[in-house]
């Protein structure tokens, strides 16, 4: 009888070791992608030109680095004002931390910004986020009443946090829009931008605003508070586009059961989710997969080489 459990032992060995190094291919790829943000162009008549929208940036001290190359690639773009979706900080850490917030110091142009659940440290403890979910089936999101106050009943939500990071970023040169409107002249062209403050964290009260001829822009984090606002466009983050792409996550996104990434099938106000340009962590890593990191840049002045152009 021929023994052969040292073959089956060298066997098991060696398909143990090829797939730690697919993981690890795997793994390495998606770290790759996860610093590797892509330039997303929306043609939208009327609009001013050469705005920068992003947002889920997640600042913490291992992807600084990685912000401040976004930012060069912002300026190098020379927009007219930059635009951030909330999320500046991340809550995934044991410790909160703001202080690394002065890299918006390094942006070229005027930055309007609003907060988002993160900032507020609202839905991010184990099932927290699922509660959240589930308790915005109780808010009314018509425009006439629109209310998700029920959502700010969480004794985990620290506002004392979130007027923290405020203060942090106002004191490096970002307006900080909550539940406030600012009418802009953007070289030239009017945009009014509406500033609708976090829904997660029982927040958004949308601002009555003046009648105008401006290109109207509102500005909300998640995307499933939004209202059939009278605006042109209604941006918004936090989903990260999925992060990982899969065929369950593209199916709900493309039966419009769960909207994701990119416009917004639909009647109603036209809406465009980034998938922003930070990720949540694991093990301290930033990964993605087939749902890169995103600057969008509206009506660019100059063609913008390997951008994915979009119109609404």
């Amino acid at each position: 009888m021929i023994d052969r459990g040292p073959r089956i032992l060298k066997e098991h060995y060696f398909v143990f070791s090829f797939g730690l190094l697919l993981i690890a291919a795997a793994g390495g790829a998606m770290v790759v992608e996860g610093s590797s943000p892509e330039i997303t162009v929306l043609e939208l008549p009327g609009a001013p030109n050469d705005i920068v929208f992003i947002a889920d940036p997640h600042v913490k001290d291992g992807n600084v680095e990685y912000l401040e190359g976004v930012i060069q690639e912002i300026n190098a773009l020379e927009p007219s004002i930059v635009l951030i979706g909330g999320d500046f900080v991340t809550s995934d850490e044991d410790e909160l931390d703001f202080s690394n917030q002065y890299i918006w110091e390094e942006v070229d142009a005027p930055v309007y910004a609003i907060l988002g659940n993160h900032d507020y440290v609202a839905g991010v403890h184990g099932l927290n986020g699922p509660a959240k979910m589930l308790a915005m089936q109780e808010a009314n999101l018509t425009v006439e009443g629109y209310d998700v106050s029920m959502l700010a009943d969480d004794p985990l939500i620290d506002f004392a946090f979130g007027d923290a990071v405020e203060d942090e970023l106002e004191s490096y040169g970002v307006d900080v829009l909550r539940n406030e409107y600012r009418l802009i002249d953007v070289d030239g062209t009017p945009l009014l931008l509406v500033g609708v403050d976090d829904a997660w964290a029982g927040l958004a009260d949308p601002p009555d605003v003046p009648g105008t001829d401006a290109y109207t822009i509102y500005m909300i984090h998640e995307p499933g508070a939004r209202a059939n606002w009278d605006a042109d466009l209604i941006l918004a983050g936090h989903l990260h586009g999925g992060q990982f792409s899969s065929a369950g996550i593209n199916l709900l996104d493309e039966t419009a059961i769960v909207d994701i990434a990119g416009f917004c099938d639909g009647e109603g106000t036209p809406t465009f989710i980034t998938r922003g340009i930070g990720s949540s962590s694991l093990v301290g890593v930033d990964i993605r997969s087939s749902a890169p990191p995103e600057i969008v840049v509206i009506n660019p002045s100059s063609p913008i080489e390997g951008a994915t152009v979009l119109t609404a």
